[in-house]
């Protein structure tokens, strides 16, 4: 039989030690702009207006764009439900480590920003499939910088990543 407070308090702790491995508290200037104008293309302003945009072209367009709309609505819901009953502390109010960027709320898991990045990368790969290697490349690059500047674990942004991967599964399905 698995201890699951075990199991979770190692996960914990791993997840600790990769996000003091991969944090930017050392990094260039250059580096930290660099990472934080990739973080924002996984903020609510970037993500809902991709998702939106299709809207306007109407035809299979437009179906892409409700597909990623509702993902990203969806995949946020879910998002928010689990932060606020999880209530894990962001980097910065439990391991030595200062954030780089604005925190937009106090809870860390599962990521917000890596949920939304994917939410959108995911149903415009399966429409487009040969752009599904940029397009996913660039949602896992978007959840890495919150990592890199301090606001997330890696346990976080993967949670958020699969969260956003399983709502566009059952959108594309109904």
């Amino acid at each position: 039989m698995i201890n699951s407070t075990m199991l979770f308090s190692n996960l914990g702790a791993r997840d600790r030690t990769l996000f003091l491995r991969w944090a930017l508290a050392d990094s260039s200037r250059l580096a930290r702009v660099l990472w934080t104008i990739l973080t924002n293309a996984g903020g609510a302003a970037c993500t809902i207006l991709v998702a939106t945009l299709p809207l306007l072209a109407g035809g299979a367009a437009a179906v892409v764009g409700r597909h990623a709309l509702a993902t990203l609505l969806l995949s946020h819901v879910f998002v928010q439900l689990i932060k606020r009953t999880v209530g894990r502390p962001r980097p910065s109010r439990g391991v030595t480590a200062t954030a780089l960027v604005v925190e937009p709320d106090r809870f860390s898991f599962p990521s917000g920003h890596a949920a939304a990045a994917m939410s959108v990368a995911f149903i415009y790969a399966s429409a487009f499939p040969s752009l599904a290697l940029p397009l996913i490349a660039l949602a896992v690059g978007i959840g890495m910088s919150r990592v890199f500047l301090g606001v997330h674990y890696p346990g976080d942004v993967l949670i958020g990543q699969i969260i956003a991967v399983l709502t566009g599964l059952v959108v594309l399905r109904s």
